[in-house]
């Protein structure tokens, strides 16, 4: 969905309808300053400016009316604190009493809607909001488009997104920035990238692995590689996953696709690094030259895996695409997947489990995820379990036995592909929302983009 530009509009003195934000404890002086008419609607309503709740007060005529929507913390408001009213709300250009700073982004937000396979809903025109904080439009709506583009993709079922489709919608991103695109496809893939060839070689020609790479920006200034897993669909190989654990493998692009809308937004707002953007992406299919279990496998590093799990086939894509990137000795590396399902059972959906070889990146990655309502919890890359990759046969093991630290596991076999000196962040991100929340839809959702983002603008600040 494009033009969220046309949701929020400088403050230039137009005609918009008041927003004031309330909070509970100043409720009862907030009521008595009201017109007698407004007050007795707010009494009628039952308004008790609880976090969210809205109430339209009249004014001296029809059409004069305003609205009223409780808050928390007035002085704090988070990026959903409008979320609400924008999708109540009727059309129409609406101004906030005081500044709304991260809101912006739950306004533009709540109006997104994915629409591509069902009935458009009946259009209820444009809710726009007219703020005085010219400066953050721009990065409100980058913002919003970024997490619309996570959330579209993850949404699109694998028939309309395999590994082609996800190729041309890097190529959108790259044409619309002015830079090419460099493509390893299919069995061109042997000899460089001879994990990822071997996870997607089972599909069809039409959905043949590849990896998708873009550089962008002056390669004097520092190099930064964003990495992301984009396995279109995973039906766990040969170790099959049952049928509740498919119905969702859709989303296992979903570390692409955050890739994708961070680097987009880094070159919108030509953030002064070199950008290298490496997308691995395969559909781990079921076919006659699928790979085993048992097998063993040469990465680019030349490391070999020994295959203990066809079903942990996401850290074998990274760990190639890994070693690209390293090869440029870039000076800060991040990567995003939907690796594990033991990071969810530890955190739930909300919490993308960080994992990062630097503790001040891992410091600095936190307090960015807390500071932009967008959180991340950390996990240790903890050496006692380094143990667990060994394999009899190879240098390492895909997927230890036990099923005990997935994630830490997962995160450890990827720090392999990494060398210690340079900065590495690992997001364990569910890219999924399980139920619906003001501003957030159920389903495909962004988790740890943002706090990213702040970190890169803290890390290499853009020039004005």
């Amino acid at each position: 969905m494009n033009g969220f530009s046309d949701f929020l509009q400088p403050d230039r003195g137009q005609d918009a309808r008041t927003i004031q934000l309330v909070e509970a404890g100043e409720l009862d002086t907030w009521l008595k300053a009201l017109p007698p008419r407004a007050r007795a609607a707010a009494g009628a309503y039952r308004f008790g400016a609880k976090p969210g709740e809205l109430v339209i007060l009249p004014g001296e005529g029809a059409e004069r009316w305003t609205v009223a929507i409780g808050v928390k913390d007035r002085a704090k408001l988070g990026p959903w604190d409008l979320a609400k009213a924008a999708e109540t709300l009727s059309e129409g250009s609406y101004r906030l009493e005081g500044d709304a700073g991260p809101a912006l982004l739950g306004w533009l937000l709540a109006q997104h809607r994915f629409e591509r396979y069902r009935k458009p809903e009946q259009a209820t025109g444009h809710k726009v909001l007219v703020t005085s904080e010219i400066a953050r439009i721009d990065e409100a709506v980058r913002l919003a488009e970024a997490t619309a583009l996570v959330r579209d993709l993850v949404n699109t079922p694998t028939e309309d997104l395999g590994p082609a489709h996800l190729e041309a919608e890097v190529r959108t991103v790259a044409e619309r920035a002015g830079v090419p695109l460099t493509v390893t496809l299919g069995d061109a893939l042997v000899q460089g990238y001879p994990l990822i060839h071997t996870v997607g070689r089972a599909a069809a020609s039409d959905r043949a692995p590849r990896l998708i790479e873009l550089e962008w920006g002056d390669p004097s200034h520092p190099r930064v590689a964003i990495v992301g897993k984009g396995v279109c669909f995973d039906t766990g190989g040969l170790d099959i996953k049952p049928g509740s654990g498919m119905r969702l493998m859709k989303k296992d692009m979903g570390g692409a696709a955050h890739a994708l809308g961070l680097a987009q937004v880094v070159m919108q707002t030509r953030l002064p690094v070199r950008l290298h953007l490496l997308i691995p992406t395969v559909e781990n299919a079921i076919s006659g030259n699928a790979m085993r279990p048992g097998d063993v496998l040469r990465s680019r590093k030349g490391l070999t895996v020994e295959v203990s799990n066809t079903d942990a086939e996401g850290r074998l894509i990274l760990a190639d695409a890994l070693t690209r990137a390293l090869e440029d000795a870039p000076d800060l590396i991040l990567d995003f997947a939907t690796l594990t399902g033991a990071a969810r059972v530890a955190l739930g959906p909300d919490l993308p489990a960080t994992f990062a070889n630097d503790d001040e990146l891992a410091a600095n990655l936190l307090a960015a995820g807390e500071a932009e309502h967008d959180p991340l919890w950390r996990l240790p890359l903890w050496p006692g379990y380094d143990d667990m990759l060994r394999s009899d046969i190879a240098d390492l093991d895909n997927a230890p036995e036990g099923g005990m630290a997935g994630a830490i596991t997962a995160a450890l076999f990827l720090q392999r592909f990494v060398d210690p000196g340079t900065s590495w962040a690992h997001l364990d991100t569910f890219a999924w929302r399980p139920a619906a929340k003001p501003g957030r839809p159920k389903g495909g959702e962004a988790l740890g983009l943002r706090a990213c983002w702040a970190l890169l603008k803290m890390r290499y600040p853009p020039r004005t």
